[in-house]
């Protein structure tokens, strides 16, 4: 009995003895603890591994696509870059991971020396890139790019039996190169001998001149008076040449810009044939001088007919695949001296804009009658100009040539 209950006594104490709960405790809490706080920690380095991923995503799909409309690159570059600009961006936070490591002192058996793995992007992003074309010779490209990333979790994480996760990104950018139209212009300019006559722009390179007026117009006996002021032809080509700067600055390759130029004043002159560029039909132009009267019917008549002819689209299809769009400028100071060239100007006037060409009219310093029928002939309101000196002049060409030449060279994107 005595040794029963002695033995029943000790088990009881045994029983009692709360003294090593705490030890007991610790051990089976202590990994779950560790394990909790490798989550916390790689939880933090996941979001910010993300965005870093989808910045260096981000960055490699517009750099790409700006290679390839800007700088002409061809597909297979553009995807060498975008794989470039990836494994740039994402370089700097491996190389914090390096110097982490090197810190801890830790290394790893399935990485580097430093226990950082260099990862292979190649493997696993995907740079895709569509072309399109537009209109004109342009093209149009998206660049979708998707990409992986797989981050290994810390020990205590992996007390949980998870040892990795991989994150995804994707981004997409999209961009164009110019798009340029053909087109054709015919200029038709009066070159009557009021166009010899003075502006109100004084010419400040001679000191003096013969300054032709309606009133001494032809008088052999005028002589030379001071200040000399620009001539009305003068001012008529600066204003050309302001024109065709535009052209200069939209088509420096002469590739899509055709120019032809005819004269008229009593009687309609032998043209400058449609060509590429302007060069042509400017030293046509410069080497106008004033004399006679008007008479703009015929010289209407064969620019129309020399934009209308079949070969004048083949020359733009052979040469950058395309159907011009068409223009005609008519320009005159002053009034037809029948009435005859009046209603064949408005004819042909009418069976252009029917064919879908523009025309476009400057009356310059020109009466009421002059005035009204550029006004007729102009395919809208906004077609037409009137220029009372010279810097209207000049202006009403240049815009003339920022419209035109805006069809010429247009950014799509």
């Amino acid at each position: 009995m005595t040794k029963n209950t002695e033995r029943k006594t000790w088990v009881s104490r045994l029983l009692r003895d709360r003294g090593g709960n705490f030890g007991m405790m610790t051990a089976l809490v202590f990994p779950v603890m560790l394990a909790a706080g490798g989550v916390a920690i790689d939880l933090t380095t996941m979001v910010m591994k993300k965005a870093e991923l989808q910045d260096a995503a981000d960055a490699a799909a517009l750099a790409a696509a700006s290679a390839l409309a800007n700088d002409g690159k061809s597909i297979s570059e553009a995807k060498v870059i975008a794989m470039s600009f990836l494994k740039t961006q994402m370089s700097g936070s491996t190389k914090e991971e390096e110097e982490k490591a090197k810190t801890e002192g830790t290394s790893g058996s399935d990485g580097n020396e430093n226990g950082v793995e260099e990862y292979d992007f190649d493997a696993s992003t995907v740079v895709e890139i569509i072309e399109t074309a537009l209109v004109g010779n342009g093209k149009s490209f998206k660049v979708n790019v998707s990409t992986s990333y797989e981050m290994k979790f810390n020990p205590f994480t992996r007390l949980l039996g998870q040892t990795k996760t991989t994150m995804n990104a994707a981004s997409s950018a999209e961009s164009a190169t110019e798009s340029k139209n053909a087109l054709s212009m015919f200029l038709v300019l009066d070159k009557s001998g009021s166009m010899a006559w003075i502006t109100n722009e004084k010419d400040a390179a001679v000191k003096s001149c013969i300054n032709w007026t309606e009133s001494n117009w032809g008088n052999t006996k005028t002589k030379a008076t001071s200040p000399c002021y620009v001539s009305k032809m003068a001012a008529l080509k600066l204003a050309v040449a302001s024109l065709f700067t535009q052209f200069k600055a939209a088509d420096p390759t002469d590739t899509f810009v055709r120019t032809g130029t005819i004269a008229y004043d009593s009687v309609s002159y032998t043209p400058s044939a449609l060509a590429w560029g302007f060069t042509s039909s400017l030293d046509y132009v410069n080497k106008l001088d004033a004399n006679g009267g008007t008479a703009s019917g015929a010289a209407m008549k064969t620019a129309y007919n020399r934009l209308k002819e079949a070969s004048e689209n083949t020359a733009h299809r052979d040469k950058n695949g395309q159907v011009p769009t068409k223009y005609i400028v008519l320009m005159t100071d002053g009034d037809n001296n029948n009435t005859a060239d009046d209603t064949s100007t408005k004819a042909t006037c009418t069976s252009a804009k029917n064919d879908g060409m523009e025309v476009y009219t400057v009356a310059f310093m020109a009466p009421t009658r002059g005035q009204n029928l550029l006004k007729d002939c102009a395919s809208s309101a906004s077609h037409y100009f009137q220029a009372e000196n010279m810097a209207a002049l000049v202006a009403a060409f240049k815009v003339i040539g920022e419209r035109t030449s805006a069809v010429v060279s247009r950014l799509t994107k």
